[in-house]
């Protein structure tokens, strides 16, 4: 159960989504609250998401930005970091459950072949995602390195045995 200050934004968001997605003039049936990747997320289901999502998701990722405004306007007082994902019909889920699926697969070829796997440059948002995704898996751990658009994540190997790559020794 979610504490009263959840609630209250929670609430919040809803309407600031249902309230933009109607002056859109987008019909939808509802905006339904589910838990994903230690978010809130708050999923649009229409008929017309081609709107909503936009081309590579760059209207959603727009929508996001504005519902994150909106609300940081209204909650002047609210210190509590409050981390949600506004999605449209399951879109965002799925990007959510491949970055999970790509991440576990990485690891687990980092633990296979005791080496450090460095993932493709990603926005700060996909890095949470993969930090989160991978916590408590044995023998690995995540970083992020780089700086700017080529920030990306590092997947260590730091099982027992983890040792520099055996090389032949040299007689000097």
């Amino acid at each position: 159960m979610h504490p009263p200050a959840h609630k209250e934004r929670t609430d919040k968001v809803v309407g600031i989504i249902r309230d933009i997605v109607t002056k859109l003039g987008v019909p939808f049936d509802e905006v339904a609250v589910s838990e994903a990747a230690g978010h809130t997320l708050f999923t649009i289901r229409t008929k017309d998401s081609g709107v909503l999502i936009g081309a590579r998701g760059e209207a959603l990722q727009a929508l996001n930005h504005l519902v994150k405004k909106m609300l940081e306007d209204t909650a002047h007082e609210d210190t509590d970091i409050f981390r949600f994902v506004v999605d449209v019909n399951g879109y965002h889920l799925k990007h959510i459950k491949m970055l999970e699926a790509q991440a576990a697969m990485l690891a687990e070829r980092a633990r296979t072949f005791k080496y450090d796997i460095e993932m493709s440059p990603m926005s700060a948002y996909d890095r949470l995602i993969v930090h989160a995704a991978l916590t408590g898996t044995p023998d690995v751990k995540t970083e992020s390195q780089g700086e700017g658009m080529v920030r990306h994540i590092v997947i260590k190997y730091i099982g027992a045995a983890n040792t520099a790559p055996a090389t032949e020794a040299s007689p000097l």
